[in-house]
């Protein structure tokens, strides 16, 4: 797989420079305290980028790249948390119902669908909107509770198809336990379905959680977010005048998805032609 990724030069550039964002978000973040970032200094409002703020300072006086670094850090952090668990959740379904079939594989794909029906944007929505102790635990719980139903649909499928061949029924001949067939050996032939759908989702992930701070339904207050930067270009006056407050924060957000998104389409094809060399 190493060797058919590096064969795609936009694709080890777009690593390299996905290794460079977060080493300089986590990296950089070490060196802001947040009770200072968010300490409110009205005298320096909208202060132009030099001198003590390197990217200037929002409508309170706070520090832009102080915010920028931390909100990026927070951001990585909740969708990475949300990516993992849901993709623990999805997948270990996903595998199961595929693999038992029967009653179980119907009683859980029931289940899945009346989730996937249910309007899962909204209900996150008015559940940010009403819960009273909101950290960040409790947003990643949040943003986890209907994400991961379309991805065990996915795996289910694809896991029905694998369990018809012949490797499966010759280890089940054989003896082995079910568990080990399917971590074992389904599995890692569902590697590159693993590696497109964890780079999309956590893709998605970051752009949801930075979606929701736009709106004001993210993350406390408290926090610096990458949303409640963005949120400023919302008015004429400092999407004109102030782009220092709002321009690193999209652009740095757009790079970094573009770069994951690619990056994971890239290990994908990679996965996809080590598993036709295998057979």
């Amino acid at each position: 797989m190493l060797e058919e990724f590096k064969k795609d030069k936009l694709a080890v550039i777009a690593l390299a420079t996905l290794v460079l964002l977060l080493l300089f978000v986590f990296v950089g973040s070490v060196f802001f305290d947040v009770s200072q970032v968010m300490q409110v200094d009205l005298l320096n409002r909208y202060a132009s980028p030099g001198g003590d703020h390197l990217l200037g300072t929002d409508e309170a006086g706070r520090d832009v790249l102080g915010q920028l670094l931390l909100g990026a850090r927070t951001s990585l952090v909740a969708a990475s948390a949300v990516t993992i668990l849901t993709g623990f959740i999805g997948i270990g379904l996903g595998l199961l119902s595929g693999y038992s079939g029967g009653f179980l594989d119907s009683l859980l794909m029931r289940s899945v669908e009346f989730i996937m029906v249910l309007p899962a944007s909204l209900l996150v929505l008015v559940l940010v909107s009403i819960v009273s102790e909101y950290n960040l635990f409790v947003f990643i719980l949040l943003m986890s509770a209907f994400s991961w139903a379309g991805k065990s649909r996915v795996f289910r499928n694809r896991t029905r198809s694998e369990a018809k061949r012949d490797y499966v029924r010759a280890s089940r001949t054989a003896g082995t336990n079910d568990l080990r067939i399917m971590v074992r050996e389904i599995l890692p032939n569902l590697s590159s379905l693993v590696i497109i759908n964890t780079t999309m989702s956590l893709a998605r992930n970051i752009g949801m959680e930075t979606g929701l701070s736009f709106l004001g339904l993210g993350l406390p207050p408290t926090m610096p977010s990458i949303g409640n930067l963005l949120r400023y270009a919302v008015s004429p006056i400092v999407f004109e005048n102030y782009v220092w407050v709002w321009l690193p924060a999209s652009t740095l957000i757009f790079v970094l998805l573009l770069c994951i998104i690619y990056v994971g389409q890239a290990l994908r094809r990679a996965a996809d032609a080590k598993q036709m060399q295998g057979q």
